[in-house]
């Protein structure tokens, strides 16, 4: 009954309690702290509806603290870092004589010097939260940005072979020639196996389709260095003149990545868009897209023109027809576009 009447008196209700003014926490602590005479504390506490762990808060607050920098008292927290274990650690993370030490080996080695004692999960997690940066910048090499570029059609070849797998967990091996200059595919091969025929059959394909066009020189055939390019048949094939190799990235710093890009649009681009269930599917599917990336698909390096307009230099044309249409298609959309009109565009 003290209690309440006195929570009364002071002019509090229990909703005060939960959103409290500065000026209304001070009366209510003050209203605690007379009452708690009469009636234990837990008990006063669990009557008002009040943690013991907010009451002790506040008291903290009424007394203040002159640790600005703290971001909690160091009393009620006896186990934590003093700040120059902070700054030892800080040093040690950020030093360049420790750079070669990774962070969790450096926590048992700063104990060790006996430096500081702490576990590795709070180097961590201090190196986390204060966006402390480890000297250990990474120097490599620059990349070329811009792969090996022919200047015209069977000048540079690229040959490589991918996995693709089917429902049943089975592989099938899809083997294929594409010319540097005009990205035209122009052999290709789907095997159940992993044959080194396979290599010598995409080539010959390919010069059969390169006889087609004017101008053949000995291509420049860039591979990598796996067993269905390194064979006595292959060897043969270049032996005979027809075809020079180039071991990617050892006779030459540039990699096969051109054939290894269009693998990745043949397979998230349209083979994964199907059931891959057997070998005649995949090979079914293969032609499709090769054909369609041949024959129809403009290549944004090209300005419009398709593989088969580059290779065989059909397209000559097609930049400057789609330019005179695309200035054509301007035109008509401004003129239509200023014959509409509203009740506001009519005053």
């Amino acid at each position: 009954r003290f209690l309440i009447v006195a929570i009364r008196v002071s002019g509090f209700s229990f909703a005060h309690l939960r959103v409290p003014e500065e000026k209304k926490k001070l009366k209510l602590m003050r209203v605690i702290e007379n009452s708690k005479k009469l009636i234990p504390l837990n008990k006063l506490l669990s009557l008002v509806g009040f943690s013991s762990a907010r009451y002790y808060a506040w008291k903290r607050l009424e007394a203040g603290c002159d640790l600005e920098d703290q971001s909690s008292c160091p009393t009620s927290n006896p186990n934590r870092l003093t700040t120059e274990e902070i700054h030892e650690i800080k040093d040690m993370v950020i030093s360049d004589e420790f750079r070669h030490v990774s962070t969790g080996t450096l926590s048992v080695l700063a104990q060790r010097l006996g430096r500081v004692f702490a576990s590795s999960s709070t180097w961590y997690r201090l190196v986390r939260e204060r966006g402390w940066r480890r000297p250990r910048i990474r120097l490599h090499p620059e990349k070329p940005r811009r792969g090996i570029r022919a200047k015209k059609p069977n000048e540079i070849w690229h040959v490589d072979t991918t996995i693709i797998k089917l429902l049943d967990g089975s592989r099938v091996y899809l083997h294929a020639v594409i010319d540097n200059f005009s990205r035209k595919i122009l052999g290709w091969k789907v095997s159940s196996s992993f044959k080194k025929m396979n290599t010598v059959e995409i080539l010959l394909q390919a010069i059969k389709v390169s006889n087609t066009c004017s101008g053949y020189q000995q291509p420049k055939v860039m591979m990598d260095g796996g067993g269905e390019n390194y064979n006595s048949k292959v060897d043969e094939l270049f032996e005979s003149g027809l075809l020079k190799r180039i071991l990617a990235q050892t006779e030459i710093s540039f990699s096969n990545s051109m054939i290894e890009s269009w693998w990745r649009v043949l397979k998230h681009q349209w083979l994964y868009l199907n059931s891959l269930d057997s070998l005649g599917k995949v090979e079914k599917l293969i032609s499709f897209y090769v054909n369609q990336h041949n024959e129809h698909l403009p290549h944004s390096a090209f300005k419009g023109q398709t593989p088969d307009e580059m290779y065989f230099e059909l397209g000559t044309n097609v930049p400057i027809e789609l330019e005179e249409q695309r200035e054509l298609a301007r035109n008509r959309r401004l003129e239509k576009n200023r014959l509409l009109s509203c009740s506001v565009c009519e005053e």
